[in-house]
């Protein structure tokens, strides 16, 4: 067999493992998916690259020493805190060591199943592992790709007649956000200060942002960067991507309404995004690729790319107040309602010449589908707080209040099994005063 059958072979939808957990066909993590992410755990405090794989962490830093990962370079890239170098080794190396564990953890694989000592060397439990950032993050960017959510927004606060900005439907919108103040699911994220303006006073005030709102969305992870002054075709740039997480990109409203104009978000932005631990490669979503929506007008060249662009990805998003025991789901939507795709939105990136590094990260924007329950934003959701969510053990939210923990989830259904993301959230803390 070659590369390519051996990597098609790790989607076979009807390879087990013998990780047990790995076949339950509610687990976010069978054998056909495999994302890497960074761990430690209550015996081994030292961060280091793991992949997901039922309820289990294979440690590939134990499984490179046992000689039982073999890589092209002899760095020791998976002994480390993030997985900068690992990534960087290139997509060769990635699909090498996806073929190579899909293998290792197949069920009819005894080399580690059937060696009692080596399992309990490379193997830990999630429930005991602590989960941290993945990767150093050089550089985000925040895209503006939802069609329905842009609609949406301009009709609010604009004439909903003319909700879209003319430059929208012919390239992707973004803007730099920032990079340090992303943080990894389970960090509490503290409500901002800023200056508000009240509707009924000549000058804004300072104080606590009250209309606290989450951005429901992913995020991709540049793999493969490029030169400054070497654009990325938007034909060769899902080459570039490393893989996939789940991304809430916080906002503060109110504070966001007031600073905006004219050149776009900054303090509403910069306090908090959370991204889901486990970072999905493309290679896993290949199954689950769909068609892209439409785009209307056709794109100007650069931003052309042939074929099907989008993933089948169902996500949700779900709020616990402090005190309730349980969780209410308050939306429901898919990945692929984006009309702008994730190459086309690298590829604009670079067109000026603009550089990207490994590890670079980049939010799709708020995605949102085409019904009331599948938009990606409280903002939407109760249409700028006009109207209120009820919750599942009663109470209402327009905004988030202090306590409450949102949790973003998201994953691809195959047949017999579920390839997902596990989940990004956050719970909020009071204002500092």
């Amino acid at each position: 067999m070659n590369a390519l059958s051996d990597l098609q072979a790790t989607l076979e939808p009807s390879r087990k493992s013998w990780v047990e957990s790995a076949n339950d066909s509610a687990n976010n993590f069978p054998v056909q998916n495999l994302p890497f992410g960074i761990f430690s755990d209550r015996h081994n405090d030292a961060r280091r690259v793991g992949v997901a794989i039922g309820d289990e962490i294979v440690d590939l830093a134990a499984l490179q020493a046992a000689g039982l990962l073999n890589l092209s370079s002899k760095a020791d890239v998976f002994a480390r805190d993030t997985l900068n170098d690992f990534i960087a080794l290139g997509r060769d190396a990635w699909r090498s060591v996806r073929i190579q564990l899909s293998k290792l953890l197949s069920s009819d694989t005894a080399t580690l199943r059937d060696d009692a000592d080596l399992r309990a060397k490379s193997l830990v439990h999630q429930a005991d592992a602590q989960l941290h950032l993945p990767v150093q993050i050089p550089g985000y960017t925040d895209f503006y790709s939802s069609k329905e959510h842009a609609t949406n927004v301009g009709s609010m606060f604009r004439d909903p007649k003319n909700a879209l900005l003319p430059n929208w439907s012919e390239m992707p919108i973004g803007y730099n956000g920032r990079a340090s103040s992303v943080v990894v699911s389970g960090t509490p994220v503290r409500r901002p200060n800023g200056q508000l303006k009240l509707p009924d006073q000549e000058r804004p005030v300072f104080g606590a942002c009250r209309k606290l709102d989450i951005e429901l969305e992913t995020g991709f992870v540049i793999g493969g960067g490029n030169g400054l002054g070497e654009p990325i075709a938007c034909a060769e740039a899902e080459a570039h991507i490393f893989g996939m997480v789940l991304l809430n990109d916080w906002s503060a409203r109110d504070i966001q309404q007031w600073e905006y104009v004219p050149l776009g978000p900054f303090n509403a932005k910069t306090f908090a995004t959370t991204i889901s631990p486990w970072i999905v490669t493309l290679d896993a979503l290949e199954p689950f690729r769909v068609a892209q929506p439409v785009q209307e007008p056709q794109p100007l060249a650069y931003l052309h790319h042939d074929g099907e662009h989008a993933f089948d990805i169902h996500l949700e998003v779900t709020l616990r107040p402090r005190e309730a025991k349980q969780a209410s789901t308050i939306a429901r939507t898919n990945f692929r309602h984006m009309y702008w795709t994730m190459a086309q939105q690298l590829a604009h990136h670079t067109v000026s010449g603009c550089n990207t590094r490994v590890g670079d990260l980049m939010g799709s924007g708020t995605i949102s589908g085409p019904t009331g329950d599948s938009y990606g934003s409280l903002l939407e959701l109760t249409w700028n707080g006009k109207k209120p969510l009820e919750l599942r053990e009663g109470g209402t939210r327009t905004f988030l209040e202090d306590g409450d923990e949102l949790t973003l989830a998201g994953w691809c259904q195959g047949d017999g099994y579920r390839v997902g993301f596990g989940t990004c959230a956050g719970e909020i803390l009071p204002a500092r005063r």
